[in-house]
């Protein structure tokens, strides 16, 4: 596959998954469904805005310049068919490794957070976080420290896990781009300088 339709191929697939971990993210701001009295109860890690930035704003860049890249010029520059393309691929590593720190400060947010637990009303009427002894992850009766907002650990859980692996695919798919865009700048697209085996279309 030549390095512009590999690029396009990753853009199409980063841009759901980054409208996917934004909803994510804007979900945790109503745990169990449901609007919060207080704010400031709300778990610390849901204001760092993972999935929103992280995973959501900062991903469609790179996805779209991806996208981009299988229909960019690459002819007339300074006489060489190949070098618009190659300069065009060379940025595309920028927005690449761009795209790999969002989805790597996304994917450490939703790591802490559900390493840490939620933060909920307690037995002893105050918000905090009950889970800093025990592993909650596998012990499913401590969740019961947690006595509001009503299944805050289950709907804190299913949208951070969705977030972590959301995060860690972004993560591959940006890494690859990096690989791909190395290889567009080095050699330029098949369709430009028949690096692939040829100068037919892509």
């Amino acid at each position: 596959m030549c390095t512009g339709s590999c690029a396009k191929c990753l853009g199409v697939t980063l841009i759901p998954l980054a409208v996917l971990a934004f909803l994510a993210n804007v979900l945790l701001f109503f745990p169990g469904g449901k609007v919060m009295a207080d704010n400031s109860n709300l778990s610390d890690e849901v204001w760092y805005f993972g999935g929103i930035i992280g995973s959501g704003v900062l991903m469609i860049f790179p996805a779209l310049v991806f996208l981009g890249l299988k229909n960019n010029d690459c002819c007339g520059c300074c006489g060489n068919e190949s070098c618009g393309k190659r300069f065009a691929m060379f940025t595309s590593i920028i927005f690449a490794v761009v795209g790999v720190l969002g989805s790597g400060y996304s994917f450490v947010v939703s790591a802490v957070s559900m390493s840490r637990g939620p933060k909920c009303l307690t037995e002893n009427s105050t918000w905090a976080y009950p889970f800093q002894e025990g592993n909650y992850l596998s012990n499913q009766a401590l969740w019961t420290k947690c006595l509001e907002p009503p299944d805050i650990v289950p709907w804190n859980l299913t949208l951070f896990s969705i977030l972590l692996v959301i995060g860690g695919v972004q993560i591959v798919l940006c890494a690859i781009q990096v690989v791909n865009g190395l290889l567009g700048t080095l050699c330029g697209d098949c369709q430009c300088c028949g690096c692939c085996g040829g100068e037919g279309p892509v």
